[in-house]
């Protein structure tokens, strides 16, 4: 055997077998292992299926798809997220970040649709999304807005626009924040910069207006579109002031006239140390803080572009812009560049372009308003523009339409110019009025001779829209005003201010004004009036046209009613004024019309609500003369409850202030409320009903609207609640008036003689009544007053009427139970003081012709009697009169067995009367 066969040897081959397992290696590694499963269900639980559209994707889905290369699937993708957001509103709320992101990006997306499909969701999730949601995302919304109005390509200029609306509709707080920035963009979609030639250097760059004939629509198109929109973010602008103030009339910032809550003094909290009253050294209602020290703003330390337009150096840059541009466009739509055959006619297209240039600026003039140094701003603005206005704008004053207007239906206002508008809804006579607006605005009295010959245009047209009868919107009304109140400013003679005037009364003289123009022309005359009464008298020269306007007002009051509460409100703001300036036209006027003001059936006091109520009240004072007749008319306002009690005491305390017991020192008003008629008016109101009411009371019989007692031969008619304590709280007040008048024993005989005449014979009187009665007689009553036989017997009957009315109300009767604190209150009284009328009322308890029901009655009465410790003394006076009750009692229930009631009056005549107690007892019983 050789070498190499043995080294074969050592390295021997297994032979495997077919069938066998393979034998493990003695170096083999062991690769087994077990596991075991672990449950964390909580951790595993998956929060749900995303709602998904009708094609099967989610929101994220969707997402993805928005940065698809393909604008047919971003499109798909918009439309599948209006469609997923409408059905799961709950999607936005948990995505909001991801869908304003997403949805943003493609504002300049290369394809129309995808734009416009964007713009359609940005406008659902508008009406979705709430500003404080979106307001953390609205600084890339605004990014990528800037960036689709600054893009390269036309169309995504053109859509972004409509992302522009759709914001400004939605958001235009958050969108105005970024004032400088889209103001920029808003230049630059109409123009370009030029390097000025003049200039070497490039400090100073000028603007001109590019035309770019790639686009659809024509140049001035194109300016129109984005002129419109960036008008409506200045006047987004503007309502966000923090001096937010209206157009015309409510923009001058001297207005004297304006709606104030008065500070309501209560006298009696007052004059008790729980209500302080602050004064204020010429201030008013709004104090003014005379100091040469002012706060710094927040704005001060910001950064310029951070102010925006709230700095008046930034509104200055963006003038002198946006100012040479709207120039060009005006020159460009103007008559002289359009039509010269035709003057001044205009047609549609160009009168919109015209109508936002005018109405662009008229928003920067009155953001120039809203800063401090308003005269120095002024200056400036007449300084660099008055030429070029007066040149461009003046040049075809005033502008109309040329085409005319197609009316399907029979107008009233076909025939009127002011009426006519354009296929747009072009209001030409508007734009005549902003241009009247601005010009004016950069005239003052000191420029009056300089100024006169476009004056005496704009005021030649202004006079003549006033009196040509047309009818005017709330707006044009509104713009018409605020001019003819700076022509007057402007020259206040008396000869210049008496035109403008008339023509104004002339239109307020038309029917069928709607209320927002009847408000304007209201607060216009109102402003007019204060502003002259705040002249001195010696150079006070008052428009006859205005007091003939003040002597009208309280007729229109009496007519107007209820059919226009606010309204009613105004005028009697506006009549309350002039009252009060003692303005003789107007109270004239007051005094002939009050008996209508003030008819307690029908007249405006009783319809209107409680706040101009109370300020109808107020005009009593001012009244010159208040006869009987007007008396009647507001005791009567006073008693039947169609306004409040505590409006009631009002009117109370301002007649017995203008009667002569008020206690002034020095004599205000003669025979303004004679003695008579005041206390004819007292009496009236302290009885609650009318002669007639009385009368047709006395035909009422049986329960439930009447007491009855065979005792009395007074029979009660009972109240209702309400009725009862609005008459109780008034008797209270006449009470009081009545017990300040110095001689308490002469009222007291005009009050029984009052009684005697009018109430001493009726057989039905009204609960109220009967209290009341009772309540004025306790409050007069002393020693130096003599009471008639007929009184006494009529407050004797009244108060046992009163007394068994008391102690037969069934517990269940709630109504008629908060009654019996006040009337038990005034029957005791009455009692305590006048013994006479205890006595009589005793002998009238002739038992033996009552019915057996009735006793029970008769001796609660009687022991309650006993038991009150004011009566008690009368009650031992009278021994002899209630022992003589009870022996009737007693023989009428003799042979019957003896009742817990009878036991307890025998109890009480034994230890109240029969042993005579010296001690007083209790001083007062709860029956």
């Amino acid at each position: 055997m050789t070498k190499k066969r043995k080294r074969q040897e050592d390295f021997q081959k297994v032979k495997l077998k077919v069938g066998k397992k393979k034998p493990k290696l003695e170096n083999a590694t062991d690769t087994t292992f077990k596991t075991k499963a672990i449950q964390i269900p909580e951790q595993l639980k998956e929060d749900g299926v995303l709602p998904t559209q009708n094609r099967k994707l989610n929101i994220k889905d969707l997402l993805s798809q928005m940065h698809h290369y393909s604008p047919g699937v971003k499109h798909n993708a918009l439309l599948g997220l209006k469609e997923l957001l409408s059905q799961y509103p709950f999607v936005i709320d948990a995505h909001l970040s991801s869908i304003i992101s997403e949805v943003a990006a493609v504002f300049t997306d290369k394809d129309s649709g995808v734009r416009g499909a964007a713009v359609h969701l940005l406008q659902f999730l508008a009406s979705k999304i709430r500003a404080e949601q979106i307001a953390p995302f609205f600084p890339l919304v605004s990014a990528h807005l800037s960036s689709a109005m600054t893009h390269i390509s036309e169309g995504i200029q053109e859509d972004s626009l409509k992302v522009l609306d759709v914001l400004l509709e939605a958001y235009p707080a958050l969108l105005t924040d970024r004032s400088i920035i889209l103001l920029k963009n808003f230049v630059e979609l109409i123009s370009h910069q030029q390097l000025s030639k003049r200039l070497k250097s490039r400090d100073k760059l000028s603007w001109m207006l590019s035309v770019n004939p790639n686009r659809r629509v024509t140049s001035q198109q194109w300016r129109l579109n984005v002129l419109t929109r960036l008008k409506k973010f200045l006047q987004a602008v503007v309502d966000g002031s923090s001096d937010t103030e209206d157009e015309g009339l409510q923009e001058q910032k001297d207005s004297s006239h304006s709606v104030r809550n008065p500070i309501c003094v209560s006298w009696k909290l007052h004059a008790n140390n729980q209500q302080h009253i602050q004064l204020f050294e010429s201030g008013g209602l709004r104090p003014k803080i005379n100091s040469s020290f002012r706060l710094r703003s927040l704005t001060n330390v910001m950064d310029s572009a951070e102010k925006g337009l709230s700095s008046a150096e930034n509104l200055k840059g963006f003038i002198e812009i946006i100012i040479p541009l709207l120039i060009e466009c005006w020159i460009e739509a103007s008559p002289a560049q359009s039509a010269p055959i035709l003057g001044n006619l205009l047609e549609s297209e160009s009168q919109q372009l015209m109508q936002q240039v005018l109405s662009i600026i008229h928003l920067l003039w009155k953001l120039t308003k809203r800063h401090d140094e308003t005269y120095k701003m002024e200056l400036w603005l007449r300084m660099n523009y008055l030429v070029d206005f007066k040149h461009h704008f003046m040049r075809h004053f005033p502008y109309s339409l040329q085409d005319t207007v197609k009316h399907k239906k029979k107008d009233p206002c076909k025939s009127n110019r002011n009426c006519m508008k354009s296929s747009n809804n072009v209001d030409h006579l508007l734009l005549n009025l902003t241009l009247c607006d601005i010009m004016v605005s950069l005239a003052s009295t000191s420029t009056l001779q300089t100024d006169s010959g476009w004056l005496d245009m704009i005021r030649k047209f202004v006079t003549d829209t006033l009196q040509d009868g047309s009818k005017l919107n709330s707006k044009q009304v509104n713009r018409l005003l605020g001019v003819t109140w700076r022509l007057m400013q402007i020259q206040q003679n008396k000869v210049a201010t008496e035109p403008l005037i008339k023509a104004v009364y002339m239109l307020y003289q038309q029917r069928n004004l709607l209320f927002p123009v009847r408000t304007l022309l209201l607060k216009f005359f109102s402003r007019v009036y204060q502003k002259e009464d705040l002249r001195t008298q010696r150079i006070r020269s008052r428009s006859k046209v205005l007091s003939r306007w003040l002597a009208g007002l309280p007729q229109q009051l009496a007519l107007l009613g209820l059919r226009n509460p606010e309204l009613s409100n105004q005028l009697i703001d506006i009549i309350h004024s002039a009252a009060s300036r003692s303005n003789k036209e107007l109270l004239q006027s007051l005094q002939a019309t009050a008996a209508r003001i003030y008819d307690p059936l029908e007249g405006t006091l009783v319809l209107l609500p409680a706040e101009a109520q109370r300020r109808l009240v107020q005009l009593v004072y001012f009244l010159p003369c208040l006869p009987a007749s007007l008396l009647a008319c507001l005791s009567r306002c006073c008693i039947m409850g169609r306004m409040s009690s505590d409006l009631a005491a009002t009117l109370i305390g301002i007649l017995h202030m203008r009667s002569s017991f008020a206690g002034w020192k020095c004599q205000v008003q003669d025979n303004s409320v004679s003695d008579v008629d005041y206390f004819s008016f007292l009496f009236s109101t302290l009885i609650g009903f009318s002669r007639e009411e009385l009368t047709s009371l006395q035909g009422i019989r049986g329960k439930p609207h009447i007491s009855q007692t065979q005792l009395s031969p007074i029979r009660l008619y009972l109240t209702d609640l309400d009725q009862f304590l609005h008459h109780w709280a008034v008797t209270e007040v006449i009470c009081h008036n009545l017990s300040t008048i110095p001689s308490q024993s002469q009222c007291f005989d005009i009050l029984q003689t009052g009684i005697c005449k009018y109430l001493v014979g009726l057989v039905v009187i009204p609960d109220s009544t009967a209290g009341s009665v009772l309540c004025a007689i306790n409050k007069l009553l002393d020693q130096a007053c003599i009471i008639s036989e007929n009184l006494h017997r009529f407050l004797a009957s009244c108060c046992y009427s009163l007394l068994y009315f008391l102690l037969t109300i069934d517990r269940e009767d709630a109504e008629h139970l908060q009654k019996r604190d006040m009337l038990w209150g005034s029957c005791i009284s009455a009692l305590a003081l006048l013994p006479r009328l205890l006595r009589l009322m005793l002998q009238s308890l002739q038992v033996s012709r009552i019915c057996r029901e009735e006793l029970p009655v008769v001796a609660q009465l009687l022991r309650l009697l006993m038991q009150h410790g004011q009566l008690r003394s009368h009650m031992i006076t009278n021994e002899f009169l209630v022992q003589q009750i009870i022996k009737d009692i007693m023989t009428l229930k003799s042979g019957e067995v003896q009742e817990q009631w009878l036991t307890d009056l025998h109890y009480c005549f034994n230890i109240y009367l029969a042993s005579h107690p010296q001690t007083p007892g209790p001083i007062n019983t709860v029956y």
